[in-house]
């Protein structure tokens, strides 16, 4: 069992792995904690089918619009949980209209997802505290997106300390292109968006990179259907979204009243993503003004 030593001004504290007792706790912990799925939003929780098999128990949708199959084991898992994941893929393709009562059941569903139920985009996420490395083999050659989690637990006290490590394949060449994912660049923005916005949004796009690069921190520029963001492993710190066709803005991942305390005018504050908000005016808004944000976002998700 791992150990997890916290230096503190108080001296160095040993802290044990504390796994969880029950699935029921690993669900409810990490679904608890929104933070861990930042992109998701999940319908429902333990979606039962009756006799049915290949149903699965748990379904999001995440903020490109693609139908999220959540498989949580709480115990080492292998590639023999590919064919379990597979049959709950093919059930949310061939029905749709199940997923879309659901989506519509919910109150606080997010305004700025759009999902398309004619063509579903499935994506698989399985989550684990340990995963065996030869899972990305297999999962490398299925034509579904897949994200392999582990959660680990440390307690201290009341505080819990959790480790989240996103399992990800070493880069092969030649790369097989998987069906169903798309590149997002230049040439697919402009199917979905203004042209001229979308010049203006990768104008932006590079100047915030630079501004990264320039302020040294260890950050990947990743693009998606929706927005481009900032990560550090699985986490956005801040980013550029497409609002409309035409309107793009800023976004934070900080807490509401972090980002007021910069005085920065916010367009809004969504609580569904734990984001701030600022509209971007091509040719008037400068990356400069918004530079404490940029810095605060950072040193929340870095620990800085």
């Amino acid at each position: 069992m791992a150990n997890l030593f916290w230096k503190t001004k108080e001296g160095v504290k040993a802290l044990l792995a504390t796994p969880f007792k029950t699935e029921d706790e690993f669900e409810r912990t990490v679904f608890g904690t929104s933070e861990l799925l930042e992109d998701i939003f999940l319908l429902k929780r333990q979606i039962r089918g009756g006799n049915k098999s290949g149903i699965p128990d748990i379904v999001g949708v995440d903020s490109d619009g693609n139908v999220c199959i959540v498989e949580m084991k709480n115990c080492p898992v292998d590639s023999s949980i590919i064919p379990q994941v597979l049959q709950y893929a093919f059930w949310a393709e061939t029905n749709p209209d199940s997923i879309k009562s659901l989506w519509l059941e919910c109150d606080d569903r997010p305004d700025d997802i759009s999902v398309t139920w004619e063509s579903l985009q499935v994506r698989i996420l399985i989550i684990a505290p340990s995963i065996l490395r030869s899972t990305l083999d297999l999962v490398d050659k299925i034509n579904y997106p897949v994200d392999l989690i582990e959660v680990k637990r440390w307690v201290e006290g009341d505080n819990e300390i959790l480790l989240v490590n996103k399992l990800e394949a070493e880069p092969r060449k030649p790369t097989r292109p998987v069906s169903g994912q798309a590149t997002y660049d230049e040439a697919f923005y402009k199917t979905l968006y203004n042209n001229a916005s979308v010049d203006q949004f990768l104008k932006y796009t590079r100047e915030l990179e630079a501004h990264v690069r320039k302020q040294g921190w260890d950050l990947e520029l990743k693009f998606n259907k929706h927005y481009c963001g900032f990560k550090a492993g699985f986490f956005n710190a801040f980013g550029i979204k497409w609002i409309g066709s035409k309107t793009f803005a800023f976004f934070f991942k900080l807490p509401e009243n972090e980002a007021t305390s910069a005085g920065i005018q916010m367009t809004r504050y969504e609580k569904q993503w734990k984001e701030a908000v600022y509209y971007i005016e091509p040719g008037n808004t400068k990356i400069s003004t918004f530079k404490p944000l940029f810095t605060m976002a950072y040193k929340k998700l870095s620990g800085e």
